[in-house]
């Protein structure tokens, strides 16, 4: 087979020898030969964002090349692979490609280039080798020697490729995990509380000297405060709990609120290194409130009196050592403006005893105290609530009855006739 193609080859160029002076260099049986790799980094983990980087070399040679004085040179070689365009896809592999097809322009022979690619493997991606279709488009010039038409005029040909190039990347063992359940205990705005997390380790790697962390997942109301457990050896399929302290923001709102999971642990080849992040969603409740749910209480005009108020828990969880505060406004006064209340509850309620005492000339109005509740919380972290109102009724003294008003007047006349009997039977018979 050899032997005819050099035969036909010399042929060939007999025959050239022979012609006219037309084409000044003629290239026989070449074109690009376009192979790519992969460069770099081609084992990836699940749910990794990925850069793959791709370099594409031409090794194109020209078989023959044909001179002839006077002729007009061609404009591009035959091995010169032009407009190079490549898009790389994810065929049956667990990854996401988030890079368009672009273009790289020519790449003549010998030559390279490169073309990156940033993609997404899945949460879900499994051990294993996998193939990355990379497509690869070019046109390459394919003129033959009856390319020139006259003297000063030559006419190119371009042939267009269409070729695709299997590439090759691997899904690396790890561990992966998977948080089976999340128990929420005493979150509450503003106040500190437990998250109790049972995790399940579902890859194909088993981790050494394992550390569960929690993670405060970007700007979220979820703060933790112990943010590492310890647990050792985490095999593929295992189970642990882990119990975490976290606070809650003040300004959070009573909602559901994302936070972090991830392992970090020793691999086989003895690297440390952390999985891929578990996001769980963790319910936070309104901050503690209280009500007042006795009558308004009732006050008369220049008198002082122990009024009853009687506060209820709205919330979700147990106020302890809880103390209430009233504060006065004129016309009214009090000489001890705190009450403690004990433990309320949720639901629960509790009453509060004041003095208080109204001014004589008090407008008889419902007047509108604040009050607020001093309390601590589950990990006996000191709060207070927001200020709510607590109503005061000022009544107008009673009015004296006519009989009553009548004997004041005898009684006040008696006194003064006894007064001046008694001079008149006692000091003056003296004298």
């Amino acid at each position: 087979m050899k032997y005819h193609n050099t035969l036909a080859l010399l042929i060939l160029a007999a025959v050239f020898c022979c012609m006219p002076a037309l084409g000044a260099v003629k290239y026989v049986g070449g074109s690009p030969e376009i192979t790519a790799y992969i460069s770099g980094v081609n084992e990836f983990s699940p749910g990794q964002d990925a850069t793959i980087t791709v370099i594409l070399q031409n090794g194109g040679t020209n078989t023959m090349k044909f001179t002839d004085k006077g002729t007009l040179a061609s404009v591009d070689l035959a091995t010169t692979a032009k407009l190079v365009t490549v898009g790389l896809s994810s065929g049956t592999a667990p990854i996401v490609i988030k890079t368009d097809p672009q273009s790289l322009g020519d790449i003549p022979s010998p030559g390279q280039t490169t073309a990156t690619f940033t993609a997404k493997i899945t949460s879900d991606a499994t051990l294993g080798e996998y193939t990355l279709p990379l497509t690869v488009q070019y046109k390459y010039l394919s003129n033959n020697l009856a390319d020139q038409l006259t003297s000063d005029t030559i006419q190119s040909q371009y042939t267009p490729v269409n070729v695709t190039i299997p590439l090759t990347i691997k899904i690396k063992p790890e561990v992966k995990i998977d948080v089976l359940d999340a128990e929420a205990s005493n979150l509450v705005v503003g106040t500190e509380g437990y998250v109790n997390l049972t995790i399940k380790n579902i890859g194909y790697e088993d981790g050494k000297q394992a550390t569960v962390k929690l993670l405060q997942s970007g700007s979220s109301a979820v703060i933790p405060t112990d943010n590492n457990v310890y647990i050792g050896d985490f095999p593929r399929n295992g189970v642990v709990a882990c119990l975490y302290k976290v606070a809650i923001s003040a300004d959070a709102q009573a909602q559901t609120y994302p936070i972090d999971v991830a392992v970090t642990y020793t691999n086989a080849e003895g690297d440390t290194v952390t999985s891929a992040t578990d996001t769980i969603g963790v319910p936070v409740e309104a901050k503690l409130s209280f009500t007042i749910t006795s009558p308004p209480a009732v006050v008369t005009q220049g008198e002082t009196s122990v009024v009853v108020m009687e506060y209820q828990n709205m919330g979700i969880i147990t106020a302890h050592n809880a103390q209430a505060r009233l504060s006065m406004v004129d016309p009214l006064s009090s000489s001890d403006t705190t009450a403690y209340l004990g433990d309320i509850p949720p639901g629960g309620k509790a009453t509060a005893q004041y003095a208080i005492s109204a001014a004589s000339g008090a407008a008889p109005a419902t007047y509108a105290l604040d009050t607020e509740v001093r309390y601590r919380d589950a990990l006996d972290n000191s709060q207070i609530s927001d200020t709510f109102k607590a109503d005061v009724q000022v009544v107008p003294r009673p009015a004296t009855p006519a009989l009553v008003q009548l004997l004041e007047i005898v009684a006040v006349v008696v006194v003064i006739l006894a007064a001046v009997g008694y001079y008149v039977f006692v000091v003056r018979k003296k004298k």
